[in-house]
């Protein structure tokens, strides 16, 4: 059975035939073992690994997961659990509930402080935030992720929103064309783009220009703390805009460029079912100034 020419590949490289067969063979000799747990082998065997060290099993879970769709290898069932990108569940909480309107401008509240999302308390309240505020709701996000909280100093400390970053859209047309990478270049240097996948501040927060300075501040954030977790600089930020319910005013007034307009099929539609519906306005910010050079480098 031949294996298609673009599932030869994995991380914008291509396997040599002692590779493929190698991962065939450690699938049909650890049926015992769940995808997650195969996909870890097969990293740990043939040194795929981030740049920062660590494996790249969610990507090879992927891969392997697409030789299975074309049956060019059998994986073990899928264990029950929730799966990635779904809606979750999320806590209903005091902390979580509405708080007393805040009105001004940013200089009365300030400093605004942006704190990683490191503990189990504060990732509650993060999913509890974007899960019961944010109109998509809080979703597992794919791939690599950094999440935020936004604080407010004055007149008390106190949240007023969370930024997500996360792995970028494995293709997008019009930002494909902006860079000008051919599909190999794609491949090689899309770990150096960064997706804006979550921007919420809090409804009843009312302050002018926050959301502006917010993501000034977390594209700063974003550029010293990607690489410290995955060893990876990035080089330029993605966003979606619903058109239909936002003009993207806070990412205008913070620098990013508009791009154009997806077509509406999302990540996963592979079979393009959905062409045209929920199209979302495209906006990139480069974090250094010749980002889109950079990126079709070799």
């Amino acid at each position: 059975m031949e294996l298609q020419e673009s599932l030869g590949c994995f991380g914008g490289r291509r396997l040599a035939p002692q590779e493929l067969a190698l991962v065939r063979g450690v699938v049909a000799s650890c049926g015992g073992l769940s995808r997650a747990e195969l996909a870890q082998t097969v990293c740990e065997l043939l040194g795929w690994r981030r740049p920062n060290g660590s494996l790249r099993g969610l990507e090879c879970r992927r891969w392997l997961e697409q030789l299975e769709a074309c049956g060019w290898l059998e994986l073990p069932a899928k264990r029950p659990r929730r799966p990635v990108g779904r809606p979750t569940r999320v806590p209903v909480s005091e902390r979580g509930a509405p708080g007393a309107v805040l009105e001004g401008t940013v200089r009365e509240f300030a400093p605004v402080v942006l704190e990683a999302v490191e503990k189990p308390a504060e990732q509650a309240l993060f999913r509890e935030l974007v899960g019961r505020y944010h109109y998509l709701g809080f979703r597992l996000p794919y791939g690599a992720q950094l999440r935020y909280l936004v604080w407010v100093s004055q007149p008390r400390r106190q949240v007023v929103g969370c930024v997500q970053f996360s792995s970028p859209a494995w293709r997008l047309a019009v930002r494909d064309r902006w860079i000008g990478w051919d599909e190999a270049t794609r491949r090689r240097n899309l770990q150096r783009v960064v997706a804006n996948s979550r921007l919420l501040i809090l409804p009843w927060v009312r302050v002018a220009n926050l959301a502006s300075r917010v993501l000034a501040q977390a594209a700063r954030r974003l550029a010293v703390d990607w690489p410290a977790r995955y060893g990876v600089a990035p080089l330029l930020v993605e966003t979606l805009v619903d058109a239909e319910r936002f003009r993207g005013t806070c990412y205008r007034a913070a620098n990013w460029q508009v791009l154009g307009s997806t077509s509406g099929r999302g990540r996963m539609d592979r079979e393009h079912r959905r062409h045209g519906l929920a199209c979302k306005t495209v906006l990139v910010y480069a974090l250094v100034p010749d980002a889109a050079q950079r990126l079709r480098q070799s």
